[in-house]
């Protein structure tokens, strides 16, 4: 478990986890990523978080089925955790303390 507030691209990662849900694996993540936010994400930096997100206990692993399309191989599905839910409201929280009665930051309603 981590108290750490996390960092933009893990906060990033986690949340295209969530809004994907079950079907979170790396491709989906980085396509998610792209197509909400504009950034290019290279494999190497999202396996490289997914590996350290697991690490913490943020998010948790399983392997699908392997398929003929993709050569034998299985998917590694990604969950994001209780706690890695937790972890990304903390930050978001942090952040928006941070920048509250600021004009960067939406209005409490």
């Amino acid at each position: 478990m981590s108290s750490r507030a996390l960092g933009e691209f893990e906060m990033i990662v986690i949340a295209a986890a969530l809004r994907l849900g079950e079907g979170a694996y790396g491709t989906t993540i980085a396509r998610e990523i792209e197509t909400r936010t504009g950034r290019k994400t290279s494999v190497g930096a999202l396996y490289t978080t997914l590996a350290r997100l697991e690490g913490k206990g943020l998010v948790i692993a399983r392997m699908g089925e392997a398929t003929a399309e993709r050569g034998g191989r299985a998917k590694r599905y990604v969950s994001v955790t209780q706690e890695g839910r937790a972890q990304l409201h903390k930050s978001l929280d942090a952040l928006g303390a941070l920048l509250s009665d600021t004009d960067l930051w939406p209005a409490a309603t």
